[in-house]
């Protein structure tokens, strides 16, 4: 069955930062920036998917039929989750396709299975389907509860003018991971979940301290270390390269957002984002 969408109805799908704080591979936040996908014909500030695009591959690959298009505003290469969310809102596209709007909750858990085999990693896309903060866990993901000042808060994300392939980045990880940095991680990251659990910024700064990736991706990105710095200095709550970078990107307090960002490296512009808690959805 092929259900006809009312006109104006799309599937939205939030971009994410991904590796947050020490949780590599597993923690990632939605943002409010979007990936929009619907049937038929490219409306003017939309783009029409061809079948080399993410997107598209993921709509026929769950069974999607027919014209489709796409508009986004989550930069690509920067460590946002441009293809995650690409790919998680052209496959339920697809599910909403054969079984209307219930066809999202219906098929979830085969959204995210396909588009985590797809992304080779699940932290992104278990973000952008599910919103808030998740974590993503031999193919299942936990939903970590926001308390109010976290959910308040804002992400400050410092996007440098370079990109980065996440398959080039990760091929300069080294394969095996010392014991006491393992450790390391593991007690950060549970840290830094329990920052969003109690509502206590003050517990991110050193669940931040990442052992796995951050020294390895960190000097490849001209100016982040700066950034890096510069935001902790002007009152941010911790930060983080996100994703694989090259963006950085801080939790703060929502009236202290601006301050952060003019105090950022003129290497990069600033985007002030929030947590998207809905995930993806149908809009209209």
């Amino acid at each position: 069955m092929t259900v006809v969408l009312d006109d104006g109805c799309f599937v939205r799908a939030p971009a994410s930062s991904a590796n947050l704080g020490a949780g590599f591979d597993v923690l990632g936040m939605a943002l409010d920036l979007y990936a929009d996908c619907g049937l038929g014909a490219a409306p003017d500030d939309a783009q029409q998917l061809d079948t080399h695009h993410p997107g598209r591959i993921a709509f026929e690959a769950l069974g999607g039929s027919g014209p489709m298009w796409m508009r986004c505003n989550i930069p690509m290469a920067r460590g946002l989750g441009f293809s995650g969310a690409a790919r998680v809102s052209a496959a339920a596209l697809a599910a909403v396709q054969a079984g209307g709007p219930d066809g999202l909750a219906d098929r979830s858990g085969e959204i995210l299975a396909f588009t985590t085999e797809l992304e080779g990693h699940g932290d992104n896309v278990a973000a952008s389907l599910h919103g808030g903060v998740t974590a993503f866990v031999e193919g299942e993901y936990v939903s970590v509860p926001v308390g109010p000042t976290m959910a308040a808060a804002s992400f400050v994300a410092w996007v440098p003018g370079v990109t980065t392939s996440t398959d080039k980045s990760r091929q300069a990880l080294g394969p095996t991971v010392d014991r006491v940095d393992a450790v390391h991680n593991i007690g950060r990251a549970i840290q830094f979940v329990m920052a969003f659990v109690h509502d206590d910024p003050s517990l991110l700064s050193s669940g931040a301290m990442d052992r796995m990736h951050q020294a390895v991706r960190l000097p490849g990105v001209p100016g982040a270390h700066d950034a890096l710095d510069a935001g902790i200095a002007a009152g941010a709550w911790a930060g983080w390269l996100s994703g694989s970078g090259p963006t950085v990107g801080f939790m703060c307090s929502h009236d202290d957002a601006p301050t952060i960002a003019a105090a950022l490296p003129a290497g990069g512009h600033t985007k002030l984002l929030s947590i998207d808690t809905e995930g993806c959805r149908v809009e209209s």
